[in-house]
């Protein structure tokens, strides 16, 4: 019988216990690849928020809960403005409304009318609303479509009622998703006159970009910059702390998968002892023996790589349709959310089957066979 012949017919002996033991690898790695989809999702949703504008970096507060609780002075547009090497600075204002049960994180952006240029806005039919105007709204092209919305129609979100004046583009799929208001009218309605959310920093042609956010940050320390994923921590403490606890869940599901993989080895140890001593005295090497029950504890991890993606793909889609969660959270399944699984699954099975391997390799011969 070939070697891998013997390892497969080895693990399908006890189809019972494959059975749990892959499930528990399962639930280990659905945990980890679900918790790392998520958090990238959220990081990519939140990301694409600032990347709505035509700007070299965002400015948020620094710390806050979540990226739509910052909150800048307007007194910190103009001292921006002022930094050598910045063009133009447009400072926005940003909250989520209730649109309806398919939009219930429906994103609303206050803006001067006279910036949409600046920030990238494209009015693909209609006009801008009017400065002063409380009662104007323009949607993105995709809001306009989920929302079944045209020119001159009317929008009500929560209690306030809107004319759509105009339909925009940014190019950015969540920017499109949501509606912009007249900024005085959407300060005064959040409460939060003379504040921003965000500002949107464009650099002069051939500023040095990471040294003009040096500078930015040397001279606001209260504000942050924030141009790639790894900066976005700067600003939202949230999504840090959810990028901690998925790599102390990636630990912890490694640990309790190779105490599973070891308890279930250490038992096929004990029933199958004799035949180890049987292999060893018919020549085979210890490095065989010990390679065999990893071959079958990694077999017992694909396994279980394979059932906990599927079950962390069910698991991302539920959690997509939460309330809190809907329209903001767009999940994508990469390569390398695969890969993790099979390395957790990997890391769980050979950690929990070197013991097991070490004791079937290095018990003698003779011990073995007058073992019952």
């Amino acid at each position: 019988m070939r070697f891998v012949t013997l390892v497969l017919h080895n693990v399908g002996v006890k189809k019972v216990r494959l059975a749990f033991t892959s499930l528990a690898i399962a639930i280990g790695v659905t945990a980890v690849v679900a918790l790392g989809v998520v958090t990238s999702s959220l990081e990519t949703s939140e990301l694409s928020i600032m990347q709505t504008g035509r700007a070299d970096f965002t400015i948020a507060q620094k710390g806050v809960a979540d990226l739509l609780s910052s909150s800048i002075g307007a007194d910190r547009l103009p001292a921006i403005a002022s930094v050598p090497g910045v063009q133009h600075v447009v400072g926005v204002l940003i909250g989520t409304a209730n649109a309806n049960a398919d939009n219930p994180q429906f994103l609303e952006i206050g803006i001067d009318p006279a910036e949409l240029a600046n920030f990238g806005v494209t009015v693909v039919s209609g006009q801008p609303f009017a400065a002063s105007a409380k009662d104007q709204i323009m949607l993105g092209w995709r809001a306009a479509a989920s929302l079944h919305k045209h020119l001159g129609d009317t929008v009500t979100i929560e209690k306030n009622t809107y004319r759509v004046t105009g339909i925009y583009s940014t190019g950015q799929a969540l920017g499109d998703l949501g509606g912009m208001l007249p900024l005085a009218w959407f300060q005064t309605y959040q409460r939060q006159p003379g504040q921003f959310t965000l500002l949107f920093v464009q650099a002069r042609p051939g500023t040095d970009i990471a040294a003009l956010q040096s500078r930015v940050d040397a001279d606001n320390p209260q504000l942050t910059t924030i141009r790639t994923v790894e900066q976005f921590g700067r600003a939202d403490r949230s999504l840090a702390l959810i990028r901690a606890a998925a790599r102390g869940s990636t630990v912890l599901a490694i640990a309790i998968g190779a105490i599973v993989v070891m308890s279930a080895m250490t038992i096929t140890f004990v029933e199958r002892i004799r035949e180890f001593g049987v292999l060893a005295a018919i020549g085979w090497p210890r490095r065989r023996v010990l390679a065999m029950i990893i071959a079958e504890a990694l077999v017992i991890g694909l396994l279980g790589a394979t059932g906990g993606s599927f079950l962390s793909w069910l698991a991302v889609r539920a959690v997509q349709h939460l309330p809190s969660l809907r329209g903001v959270l767009h999940p994508v399944f990469r390569a390398s959310d695969y890969a993790r699984a099979l390395t957790t699954a990997a890391a769980m099975s050979v950690i929990g089957s070197l013991y097991p391997a070490l004791r079937a390799a290095l018990t003698q011969p003779m011990e073995q066979l007058r073992s019952e």
